[in-house]
């Protein structure tokens, strides 16, 4: 019962902690960002393969409030441009700067004196791949999965099989999702830290991220399919205001998970220590 007591209260020392009250905001304004270099590089992708971008926002309109397509249709539009390619780059190190506040604060968490800042940019990009990667398979499998499939579905040719499909997915989506997340979320805590860190001492804040993130996104996936309407309170910024909120959301879970790590960490060294003595 101590244990847990002790274990507790460093915790909630290290949620207290300044650099804690911090990062979310600055994590979720940088994930709300790498909304648009990911779809100029989609866009981009098409372009190259003589896929219409008319079409990508054909379909990206039957899912996406019209709100956040008034945003993001002039970069898919503007994508055969050789400049938004540099636009492109210049958003991604941009975006990187989140990932970099990452590292920053496990450090500062872990007492890790930082590296040089070049090393430290150079990972803070492979992270930036992580975190995007993990958001857009969010974003499109879990939050928006039904409706995309949904709308794949209604193709003639599906239409022998499109119920059974809709039902595995609907079946399988959650425990392949936490599998995939849980991996990613341990890779990106255990290499964040400019310090060789255990696998097994970011576990729990591993499993705490990735239950947190399926509970949220499942409540947001609940509104996004079947309410989705918050017009009376304001107006067509209302979507955006709940997505923006999902996404503030997922990245305090985040840091939460980090500091739940480092006690973690702590506390295996003390234990470490004592067997030592």
């Amino acid at each position: 019962m101590d244990t847990i007591k002790r274990y507790l209260k460093k915790l909630f020392k290290l949620i207290n902690k300044e650099e804690m009250k911090i990062l979310p905001g600055h994590l979720s304004f940088f994930l709300i960002l790498s909304l648009i270099p990911t779809i100029t590089l989609i866009a981009i992708i098409c372009h190259i393969f003589g896929i219409s971008t008319m079409d990508i926002l054909n379909f990206a309109s039957t899912i996406v409030p019209e709100a956040v397509m008034d945003l993001i249709s002039p970069f898919v539009d503007s994508s055969g441009n050789g400049g938004m390619l540099l636009y492109f780059v210049i958003g991604f190190i941009l975006v990187s700067n989140g990932a970099h506040a990452i590292i920053l604060t496990s450090n500062t968490l872990y007492e890790i004196k930082d590296t040089n800042y070049l090393k430290g940019r150079i990972k803070a990009l492979f992270l930036t791949i992580l975190l995007m990667f993990l958001f857009v398979f969010i974003l499109i499998v879990l939050a928006f999965g039904n409706m995309i499939l949904g709308f794949i579905l209604d193709f003639k040719i599906f239409s022998n099989v499109s119920t059974l499909i809709y039902n595995l997915f609907i079946y399988l989506k959650w425990p392949i999702a936490f599998f995939i997340i849980y991996i990613l979320l341990k890779l990106i805590y255990t290499i964040a830290p400019d310090k060789k860190i255990k696998s097994e001492s970011v576990t729990r804040g591993s499993i705490f991220t990735t239950i947190g993130w399926i509970i949220i996104t499942a409540i947001y996936s609940y509104y996004a399919n079947n309410i989705a309407n918050y017009d009376m309170f304001y107006g067509n910024l209302s979507n955006i205001i709940i997505l923006m909120m999902w996404i503030y959301i997922i990245a305090y879970i985040f840091v939460i998970g980090i500091a739940i790590n480092v006690s973690s960490y702590n506390n295996m060294e003390e234990t470490t220590s004592d067997k030592t003595d």
